[in-house]
C-alpha cells in the first residue's frame, strides 16, 4: 500500500476514510480494533470472557463464560473467540490487559514451539491447547498486540470487563 494510504489509514476518522475511498476510487483497508478481557470469581471458579471487535463505524460485542476455570484460561479465550470471528486474514490491533496473553503471544510461544511446548524450566507449558488455538489463529491474521493496564478508566477495556462478568453472570441464570 503507498505510504499515504497508510498515513491516511493511521490518521483518519471512519467517516474520513469512507470519504476519500469514494473520492478516489481506492479501497483504504481498515485495521480491526480487538479488545478483550477475562474474568473469575474464584480462580478457578466460574468465569467470563468479552471482546469489542471495531473496525471503523462497526462494533461487535462477544462474551460468554465457563463454569470452572481460571482468569488466564478466560483471558485467552476471549482473544480465540475474537479471532475465530474474523472473516478473512486481517490486519489486527489487539489491546488485552494481561500481560500473561501479551507474552505468551509475542515472546515466549516461539520457544515454547521450538521445545516441543515446554518452558525454559523443560515443563509442559500450562494451557497449551488454549496456546496452540491462538497460534494457529494468529498465524492467518497480522497482530499488533498492544496492552493496556486494567482497572484504569481505559473505555473499551472497562466495556470488555463488564462483558466479560455478563458472561459469568449469564452462566448462573443472573
Amino acid at each position: 500500500m503507498p505510504r499515504l494510504l497508510v498515513l491516511i489509514r493511521e490518521h483518519a476518522s471512519a467517516d474520513a476514510l469512507e470519504l476519500i475511498s469514494t473520492f478516489f476510487n481506492t479501497y483504504i483497508p481498515f485495521m480491526i480494533e480487538i479488545y478483550t478481557d477475562g474474568a473469575c470469581r474464584g480462580n478457578p471458579g466460574p468465569g467470563g470472557w468479552g471482546a469489542l471487535m471495531r473496525s471503523g463505524k462497526h462494533e461487535k460485542e462477544l462474551w460468554g463464560g465457563a463454569e470452572h476455570t481460571t482468569n488466564n484460561q478466560m483471558e485467552m479465550t476471549a482473544v480465540i473467540k475474537s479471532l475465530e470471528a474474523l472473516k478473512k486474514p486481517s490486519e489486527v490491533l489487539l489491546t488485552t490487559d494481561s500481560k500473561y496473553v501479551l507474552e505468551g503471544a509475542t515472546k515466549w510461544i516461539e520457544g515454547w514451539k521450538k521445545r516441543k511446548w515446554l518452558t525454559a524450566a523443560k515443563q509442559p507449558v500450562k494451557n497449551v491447547e488454549l496456546w496452540k488455538q491462538i497460534d494457529a489463529l494468529a498465524s492467518k491474521h497480522t497482530i499488533q498486540w498492544r496492552w493496556v493496564k486494567g482497572h484504569s478508566g481505559h473505555a473499551e477495556n472497562e466495556l470488555v470487563d463488564q462483558l466479560a462478568n455478563r458472561g459469568i453472570d449469564e452462566l448462573k441464570g443472573a
